[in-house]
């Protein structure tokens, strides 16, 4: 793909929202648990979930796909034996589809994440539940992605595990316990996602205190999946408390995966800045949908856009737009559709929380900083916020960072500038969302 350009136009008719890939990672996850054979129904399928389906076929899972439907059939390391233990590779077995198994124990089962962040933090306590070594390794981004939260977590937890200095790869040796525990989410919230997939295959109940958490909308997400796959994870009032009945299992099911609010957000925002009298109906988008980025709803109506549901599509029509103050700390994946908007607002609009930027695809805020500012746009950093005056935007070369949401954001803010947008590096979409400049080419208009 390698350079885009994106031009000035206007948004009109409809689209579908790809489908929620922070929800299709986690249901893979929990298809490769159970037992029987699952369909999930979800397009496309983005580069970060493909390292899910790699991962569920290195750990002995059944996949095959087929027009948009991906039909896993769980993993016998995870099936528990007569006895209500589960399974262990530390014995001589060789299960069909473990290509790097064999009969040698005493090899580490290799998974490879791609640059899926939540695949390595995720999957870590779910291999955890095994009694062999295995090892998680990344690429490209996910090489210098902090992981400290994984290592530190499962130390905690008495699980053996090294990384290289905190990044990529982990070594894991369980087998996980029963726990009664306090654990330092560190800033993350997608090693908790793993842990509470895992705890409920265990022989006994489990308690989890959650300090530091963010994002914590995204372990909602994670119950709501497990659920549909017959598993009870609860959760106390206040959040930060979960109790896991154990001897649970995963039982194969038929899904289809919900349209995905960090994608949407882009699309709404475009609707907002560019669109037409009739607005953009965005398929897929749910009202009552626990992912947090579906907060950009708020921004939205905050900022003055029109903004209305009906069934499962999110209608956005263009008005006049007012500056804003929003706190992304929960939802830091909505700062690049966010700056975008706010490049496209005459005023100055404040988004905080840039300290979740840190550890993206890129360093997102840096990242935002010098995108915007070649797109003439004042952009500042002070503190944990960032201050954009907005108004006036020009054509310029862009680079993308490797990073899916700078492309995005780029190609988004191009609808209102006074000339091209020619985005470096834009492959990079194929992270989240492979058809991204295809489908936002049909709804613009010159």
């Amino acid at each position: 793909m390698g350079t885009r350009v994106a031009k000035p136009g206007k948004v009109c008719g409809s689209i579908q929202a790809p489908a929620s890939k922070s929800a299709l990672q986690r249901a893979i996850a929990c298809a490769i648990l159970a037992r029987g054979i699952s369909h999930i129904e979800a397009s496309p399928v983005c580069s970060d979930a493909r390292a899910a389906i790699i991962i569920a076929k290195e750990l002995g899972a059944k996949v095959k796909e087929e027009k948009g439907i991906l039909e896993i059939k769980g993993s016998p390391l995870f099936h528990k034996d007569a006895k209500g233990k589960l399974a262990t590779t530390s014995q001589k077995v060789c299960y069909p589809g473990l290509k790097n198994n064999g009969f040698q124990p005493c090899l580490p089962l290799v998974l490879p994440c791609g640059e899926s962040g939540l695949c390595m933090r995720m999957f870590s306590p779910i291999v955890a539940l095994l009694d062999r070594e295995v090892e998680l390794r990344g690429e490209a981004s996910l090489s210098s992605r902090p992981m400290n939260m994984v290592e530190d977590s499962l130390k905690s937890l008495g699980i053996s595990c090294i990384s290289r200095g905190g990044v990529q790869p982990i070594r894991i040796q369980g087998p996980l316990h029963p726990l009664k525990s306090r654990i330092d989410a560190l800033g993350s919230s997608q090693f908790i996602t793993g842990l509470l997939m895992a705890l409920p295959l265990l022989d006994g109940d489990s308690e989890l205190i959650v300090d530091n958490l963010v994002s914590s909308g995204y372990l909602d997400l994670t119950i709501e999946i497990c659920a549909e796959f017959g598993v009870e994870i609860k959760r106390n009032a206040n959040g930060a408390g979960f109790w896991i009945p154990g001897n649970q299992v995963y039982k194969a099911t038929d899904l289809i995966i919900e349209g995905d609010w960090s994608a949407g957000a882009f699309l709404a925002v475009g609707a907002a800045i560019a669109g037409s009298e009739e607005g953009l109906e965005i398929h897929g988008l749910h009202q009552d949908s626990t992912q947090p980025d579906r907060a950009i709803v708020d921004v939205l109506t905050e900022a003055g856009a029109q903004v209305q549901f009906k069934g499962s599509d999110c209608i956005v029509r263009a008005s006049a737009l007012a500056p804003f103050d929003f706190d992304a700390t929960n939802c830091p994946d909505l700062f690049p559709p966010l700056v975008a908007m706010a490049a496209a607002i005459q005023g100055r609009s404040c988004i905080r929380g840039t300290k979740r930027l840190l550890s993206k695809e890129s360093n997102r805020s840096v990242a935002l900083c010098k995108t915007f500012r070649k797109l003439g746009v004042d952009v500042t950093l002070q503190n944990d916020a960032m201050y954009i005056v907005g108004g006036s935007i020009h054509g310029a070369t862009v680079e993308s960072y490797g990073d899916h949401r700078i492309a995005m954001a780029a190609s988004i803010a191009a609808l209102v500038a006074s000339g091209e947008v020619s985005i470096e590096g834009a492959e990079c979409v194929s992270k989240s969302w492979p058809g991204f400049f295809d489908d936002l080419s049909s709804i613009v208009v010159s």
